[in-house]
Formats: structure tokens, sequence, C-alpha cells
């Protein structure tokens, strides 16, 4: 049986699979989601960690959020790929980058978010909320 959601990086050194729909999904517009994706925004699912199955050794970056919460972004140490997300304020959470999907069509974002450091250029489906800030306050 296929899990509902699952996917891997570029280079199929790691890869998760998860049976449990996500507690959140939306796309970040903060300027360290940015940076990090090379993109405008990154598209993410919040899942509790203990549901998803992760295969391969994964490496994570700690920076500091506008919010002065800790933001870890795993990543393959191979490929570079990004993949998975902790928060200092979301313990027990992991968050999964929509764009490793294997089935990038079981994503459905539910929010734009941080659309107050949006780049100028991004554009954003108008039919989404759209938050200035954080997802959750």
């Amino acid at each position: 049986m296929n899990a509902k959601y699952s996917g891997q990086c570029l280079c199929g050194e790691i890869s998760y699979s998860v049976d449990i729909e996500p507690m959140f999904t939306g796309n970040c517009h903060c300027k360290d989601c940015q940076r990090s994706s090379g993109s405008a925004f990154i598209p993410a699912m919040i899942f509790p960690e203990k549901n998803v199955v992760v295969s391969g050794e994964v490496k994570y970056f700690e920076s500091q959020a506008g919010s002065g919460n800790m933001h870890k972004r795993g990543f393959c140490p191979n490929c570079g790929s990004q993949l998975f997300a902790r928060f200092s304020n979301m313990p027990g959470m992991l968050g999964i980058k929509a764009g490793t999907l294997n089935n990038s069509s079981n994503y459905v974002p539910k929010l734009d978010f941080h659309v107050g450091s949006a780049a100028p250029w991004d554009f954003m489906n108008p039919d989404l909320p759209k938050k200035k800030g954080a997802a959750q306050s």
C-alpha cells in the first residue's frame, strides 16, 4: 500500500512517507524562505513528527526567525534538497516541503502567509486567504 504523502530528495538518498492528513498547509513568503529556497515562497505541510517515516540521514541547519523562534531546515547532505523543517515554537511537529512530494497534486494550500515580505514579482493565487505575518498568531 502506498502512503498518502511520500517524497524524496533530488538524489533519492532521503525519502519519507506519511499516511495521515497534514495539520496545516500553506505557502510561506517570508524572506528566510525566499533565501533558503531561491524562490518566491515555500509550500509547506505540517505533520506530527511521530507519523512521518524518514529513510536516510538528514542534516539540519538552524537559524533564528524574525519572531525570535528557532527554525531548523532539514536537507540532504548529498544533493542539498530541502525536505523538512522543525520549529522551536511547535515541538513534536515536522514541516515537509511540498515540492519534494512524489505526487505534488496531493498538496492543497489553505493560506498564503508572511505576504508582507513577499517578493514584488511573486504571483499569489487570488483565491487563497492572505495573512501579512505568521500563519498562527
